[in-house]
């Protein structure tokens, strides 16, 4: 069967409404691939033990599926985490994409610099969905590193926190994601540019080898603030380091600069994926809705 080819200028550009759907859509099938990763991940840099104490990603891997309920265990807080991850992704695909296009030339073509103010205003805005579903995915994520009688349902963990509790440590959000998508989007772009064929096209496979090079770019390189977002947003997080910057100073202080990139490799292996799938799912769709109104 032929695979389909996703233009890169297209002539009909979907309105913002089909944007953010389309978004929406892709953001569900990345998230729910890589879940299991992303697990681990939160776990490892949740852990403040040091030297041979430290688990490996193969350790947490073997305890989560020993003690939490086997292969369920990896899926704990999936459901709050697609209630955000819904309008997150669809706010930072389709917003990125809306603003390239409005800092396009005339000819489609764009320079570096307007890339990266794009990325960076997609990673702005999507944190008003980021935060809230951040904080209670990875409180749920450490629901059992608590003694039983401290364990709460993802509706306790909501009620506790209260509307000010889920914008909690929003500019350690900020410093991760802006700086991410600023990174993220532009190196998407271009390596698709890269593997495009004479007919300015790249394919499903293309597509999802290129967001998924861009995503652990990315996510090694900004993986010290998702540490620090990571500590601070943690239940007892606020109460320990009181602020974000404060957070940053004492991870420094008493672990040593190597504890910013704790879970780097599963972070990079979540990240990676997950923009991979979800890129090539946006670009899929994408190719469809355009394909079936150019045929209207």
């Amino acid at each position: 069967m032929a695979t389909a080819k996703i233009k890169t200028a297209p002539k009909y550009k979907l309105p913002m409404q089909q944007k953010l759907v389309v978004g929406a859509i892709a953001g569900v099938v990345g998230t729910k691939a890589i879940f299991p990763l992303d697990m681990v991940k939160t776990r490892l840099q949740a852990c403040t033990l040091k030297g041979s104490e430290k688990p490996s990603p193969f350790s947490v891997v073997r305890a989560i599926h020993a003690t939490e309920g086997g292969i369920r265990g990896f899926y704990r807080g999936l459901l709050p985490n697609l209630a955000g991850v819904t309008p997150e992704k669809a706010i930072k695909l389709a917003v990125n994409e809306y603003a390239r296009e409005c800092l396009e030339a005339p000819d489609g073509s764009i320079t570096k610099p307007r890339e990266i103010l794009a990325g960076a205003s997609a990673g702005f805005c999507q944190v008003v969905a980021t935060n809230p579903m951040e904080i209670v995915k990875l409180r749920m994520q450490l629901q059992h590193t608590l003694p039983e009688a401290e364990r709460k349902s993802t509706m306790e963990v909501v009620k506790g926190l209260g509307i000010r509790g889920l914008y909690r440590g929003a500019g350690a959000t900020l410093a991760r994601d802006v700086p991410y998508s600023m990174l993220f989007f532009p190196a998407y772009a271009n390596a698709k540019r890269l593997l495009e064929d004479e007919k300015g096209e790249t394919g499903i496979v293309q597509n999802l080898a290129c967001g998924t090079i861009a995503g652990m770019l990315a996510a090694g390189t900004m993986t010290p603030s998702d540490v620090v977002k990571t500590r601070f947003q943690a239940s007892g997080g606020q109460a320990k380091y009181g602020s974000v910057s404060n957070c940053l100073k004492e991870i420094l202080r008493t672990e040593g600069p190597r504890a910013l990139y704790k879970g780097a490799l599963p972070r990079m292996l979540t990240q990676g994926p997950l923009f991979g799938i979800a890129l090539a799912a946006f670009e899929l769709q994408k190719y469809y809705m355009i394909r079936y109104h150019g045929a209207n």
